[in-house]
């Protein structure tokens, strides 16, 4: 898409602008109160109830209603802004002003957050500017659909991409569904390693990715070059990243023919919703492909890890072997797991030797191939990611309430399939092998029959399989060298993955829309949570010492947060680790003050 036409701009109008605002406000003042960033007035009772911020002489008031975990519901059509008694515009830039100037926002950390917020609200320009209904996503297939969500729900700057040109906006965001074909080159093994779950493992994919005419391309440009095809390993690059970073920093590479620039392959993709991630759009069976893309994008730059990258098959074949040896997990829940089946990795010749490097420049080449979704599901299955249950169309319909509705269930029925299908494996993980997913809205997939759920698919292990540091008799299978990637957590730390990453990420926002939507009741929601969790402990009552060790029903757990690490904590440092969420306070477990007594 050319950005110089009036068509790529078209989105980007004063109604679209307006109503963006209005939304990303009210989303900054519900988060930003759940974080303690800034505190409301109670101006007057009831449900909802008015309250009111003030924020340097600003005077923010609107209709909110209380949530359980100590939250609020915002309505954005309610805020009413005034300075000096007058009534003004709301607009998300200026409330991060007025924020900068009463809490502790340093201005560097506000300059670079109001960059990214302006990048969120052309997007969100652009996404309400799509008129899909909820009975036309409710057909779309997984990787359209994917193209039709808004973004992470609780980070406020969900679509900051910094590193994008307006142009590469139109080109990879998600949301334009603009199909990609990927680039390739070729890595001399001295420079790469690859990693596989299968003995034949680099010609067997290279014999599934690639057609024997592309092979035979390649082949012929590397022997032009000088060079033996056998010495080399094929792989694609993100365009962006090949432009942006690959061909000067890995100038040295190129040079001693260490790197070969090969050409585009055939296929079409479209990426998904952490942009990195592609999905072939002409052989859908063929793998999923992820991919470093240095931009910096809901709190971390979007690379690949290298060790994490080059442990990933491991995780995946000791993550399945699990699931293969359980009957539970295997045949009643029929937990699905897309492997991470080959990777390769290509460290930095002068980065990766420097201690304390930021982490960017430690991530920038390699590539994972992950299984498709397609392989992973039947004929009368359809899988739909979690983060998918959140959207509503353009007319306000939940795509969820689409479901019940096909479904000819009621909506407690609904979600109490929904349950079944999402926690016992999830549970499971947890309580008997130590070992946890995230499971927020993009890694945990819902596989719909006849529109209702009906069992569970999770993916990316690369970077988020978390095992137990208790020495669990489960976890001795567990390689060492494993041990030594993959984050070991205390107890709580474990539960935090579920509690906070499914629970607070995730169900909070399902609960509150289907209370406001009058579809199902947030304390009702909650309770049923309480009894799938219940079922499952009475099923496996043989484990309840780990019920206690990893204790979802603790009356509170240490509070998450996600927008405060940005703007008070860690701010733009370009460090050596990644950031992690920060934590602050405590906030008060619905699943205690729902919970009906154990019998």
């Amino acid at each position: 898409m050319n950005p110089y036409t009036a068509e790529s701009f078209g989105a980007v109008q004063q109604r679209h602008w307006e109503e963006a605002n209005q939304r990303l406000t009210a989303k900054m003042l519900q988060e930003f109160l759940y974080e303690a960033i800034i505190e409301a007035e109670i101006v007057k009772e009831g449900s909802p109830q008015m309250l009111q911020v003030e924020a340097s002489g600003a005077v923010y008031t609107f209709s909110a209603r209380k949530r359980l975990f100590d939250s609020v519901y915002v309505y954005p059509e309610s805020i009413v802004k005034k300075e000096h008694d007058m009534e003004v515009p709301v607009r998300a830039d200026a409330f991060l002003l007025e924020l900068q100037q009463m809490a502790p926002i340093s201005s560097e950390t506000a300059g670079h957050l109001l960059k990214e917020y302006y990048h969120t609200l052309t997007a969100d320009c652009h996404l309400l500017d799509k008129q899909t209904t909820a009975a036309e996503l409710a057909e779309m297939d997984y990787l359209q659909l994917e193209g039709e969500m808004g973004g992470h729900p609780w980070i406020t700057y969900n679509k900051g991409r910094i590193g994008f040109s307006f142009q590469d906006y139109l080109s990879y965001a998600p949301e334009h569904k603009q199909e990609v074909r990927l680039f390739w080159i070729a890595v001399h093994q001295e420079a790469a390693s690859f990693q596989t779950v299968h003995a034949d493992g680099y010609h067997r994919l290279i014999e599934e990715e690639l057609s024997g005419t592309e092979r035979e391309h390649f082949s012929d440009l590397i022997n032009r070059a000088g060079r033996e095809p056998e010495d080399y390993y094929y792989m694609p690059v993100h365009t962006w990243q090949w432009d942006n970073r690959i061909v000067t920093l890995y100038a040295e590479y190129i040079a001693r023919g260490w790197i070969i620039p090969l050409d585009y392959a055939e296929d079409t993709y479209l990426p998904q919703q952490s942009i990195r991630t592609f999905v072939n759009t002409e052989h859908k069976t063929k793998k999923h492909v992820k991919l470093p893309v240095s931009i910096l994008n809901t709190l971390v730059y979007r690379g690949l890890p290298s060790e994490r990258t080059m442990a990933a098959p491991e995780v995946t074949k000791w993550i399945q072997t699990v699931r293969d040896e359980d009957s539970f997990l295997r045949n009643t829940c029929r937990v699905g797991l897309l492997g991470e089946t080959e990777t390769i990795d290509v460290p930095h010749p002068a980065f990766h030797h420097l201690q304390g490097v930021p982490y960017q420049y430690t991530e920038m080449l390699g590539a994972v191939w992950r299984e498709s979704i397609y392989m992973a599901v039947e004929e009368d299955e359809k899988p739909v990611t979690l983060a998918a249950l959140l959207h509503e169309d353009a007319n306000g319909k939940p795509l969820v309430l689409e479901y019940v509705e096909r479904s000819g269930l009621s909506t407690e029925g609904w979600i109490k399939q929904l349950f079944d299908a999402v926690l016992p494996p999830l549970l499971h993980y947890m309580y008997k092998y130590g070992t946890v997913f995230s499971p927020h809205g993009q890694n945990t997939i819902v596989v719909l029959k006849n529109y209702k759920p009906h069992r569970l698919i999770m993916k990316d292990f690369v970077d988020d399989v978390n095992v137990s540091d208790q020495q669990l008799p489960e976890l001795k299978g567990l390689p060492a060298r494993l041990k030594q990637v993959l984050r070991c957590e205390p107890p709580e730390g474990l539960v935090q993955f579920i509690f906070t990453g499914l629970f607070i990420c995730h169900f909070r926002y399902l609960s509150d829309l289907l209370d406001r939507e009058n579809l199902l009741a947030e304390h009702t929601f909650w309770k049923m949570i309480v009894e799938t969790i219940e079922a499952y402990q009475k099923r496996f009552s043989e484990l309840a010492e780990r019920f206690q060790l990893f204790n979802l029903f603790q009356p509170a757990m240490v509070k998450l947060c996600l927008n405060r690490n940005r703007m008070l904590d860690y701010g733009y440092g370009d460090d050596g680790d990644r950031p992690h969420a920060s934590e602050h306070g405590f906030v008060e477990n619905a699943l205690y003050m729902v919970r009906v007594p154990y019998t």
